[in-house]
């Protein structure tokens, strides 16, 4: 274990990284803390209320003391990323021939997208998904196809064979996958991916994987890559350390090219490739080379909180189901039981709990809400008491 986890981070009894108070929390300016009135409680948008991981704190801190913030230069964060995926997933790439820099995830998808097809050709998706799917692919002017996922929130192969093969109408272009699933914190099988390879593959259809949660995925499950099954061809992981390191504001994320189409995608132009932030590289690189032991224990910390959830929902929310996923810090929950049309809204307006409402996840979504995992024990029991409190 590195020097600074026992120097800088000794655990003391009682405190943890989630372990921040409200006053601390609602002095923050970003999204999560500043979208809503102070009454409101965010359990929503996809940041963490953590403390940051030590080596990451010193690397920015460093960064701005020296005035060391300039331009990007080289391939640290792609050879950092390697190494990570290496020694994480089993997993190999060549960082130069296959990976190029790209500004975030979303931004990249939609170059990737455009780079590799043509711009308005049809895109597959799994709802209920991430909504910033649907945004981007719509201003990015490309018709969206829906293969909603089973009730278990895993892949619905029959239903994406189909529209791979045209059933839908159109003939889509590419298959925007999201590994891990975000709301529902599934991680998709090797054989899971597999057949989905194979299908692609039979139909000419390109794969681009979102895998921003792939650092997310508590044990004994495991993230596969998608360039990491058996047969993959015509594929593209879109990656950034952001989301597990809490680093959402210091944009940075890498595209990976399966070898065969790889030499295209380093063809990406300066537009896209100069537009990752400096900063971003230099934290995310020291997440991914010195973050895993801060990580391992927001991991554990957050297994303790789907516990709570469900001890909580059980006690005070019966009607509410919860499946808890094997990835991601988010929290899906079919309250539809509950006979309420919007129940988003009635949290809010009645509970003053703030939460992602299910309708913004596409076909599937009605009824639900995501909640965020990645805060204190305290914060998720008054979320749940406020939610309750809002039906009486």
């Amino acid at each position: 274990m590195p020097n600074w986890f026992v120097e800088t981070w000794t655990r003391v009894p009682g405190v943890t990284v989630f372990d921040l108070s409200l006053d601390e929390l609602r002095r923050r300016q970003s999204l999560k803390w500043q979208a809503y009135p102070p009454d409101v409680l965010p359990v929503w948008v996809a940041e963490m209320d953590c403390r940051p991981a030590p080596p990451v704190l010193a690397a920015l801190t460093e960064a701005a003391s020296d005035g060391d913030t300039g331009y990007p230069i080289g391939r640290s964060y792609e050879q950092a990323l390697a190494e990570y995926a290496a020694a994480t997933w089993d997993w190999t790439f060549d960082p130069v021939a296959q990976a190029i820099p790209v500004p975030d995830v979303m931004q990249g998808i939609i170059a990737v997208l455009d780079l590799l097809g043509t711009r308005g050709a049809p895109v597959v998706i799994n709802p209920p998904v991430y909504p910033q799917f649907y945004k981007y692919l719509q201003w990015a002017g490309r018709p969206i196809i829906e293969v909603q996922q089973t009730a278990e929130g895993r892949i619905d192969l029959a239903g994406l064979e189909a529209a791979f093969s045209g059933a839908h109408g159109v003939k889509p272009e590419a298959y925007l996958l999201c590994n891990p699933q975000n709301p529902q914190g599934t991680a998709p099988t090797r054989e899971e991916l597999t057949a989905v390879a194979r299908l692609a593959a039979e139909h000419g259809v390109r794969i681009v994987s979102d895998e921003i949660h792939a650092p997310l995925v508590s044990a004994p499950a495991r993230h596969t890559p998608i360039l990491a099954v058996d047969g993959i061809q015509d594929a593209v992981i879109i990656i950034s350390a952001s989301k597990a390191w809490n680093l959402a504001g210091l944009k940075a994320a890498v595209a990976i090219g399966s070898p065969d189409i790889a030499p295209r995608l380093v063809a990406m132009p300066d537009e896209v490739t100069h537009s990752i932030s400096y900063l971003g590289v230099r934290t995310h690189v020291t997440a991914l080379t010195e973050g895993q032991p801060w990580l391992d224990e927001v991991l554990s910390e957050i297994e303790a909180n789907r516990r709570l959830l469900s001890s909580l929902l059980a006690e005070q929310l019966p009607q509410v189901r919860y499946l808890p996923g094997d990835a991601t810090y988010l929290a899906w929950l079919d309250c539809r039981e509950l006979g309420l049309d919007d129940p988003g809204t009635t949290f809010l307006d009645r509970g003053r709990v703030a939460l992602n409402n299910g309708l913004t996840f596409g076909a599937g979504g009605t009824g639900h809400v995501r909640m965020n995992l990645a805060t204190s024990p305290e914060i998720i029991t008054e979320a749940v008491r406020r939610m309750a409190a809002s039906l009486d």
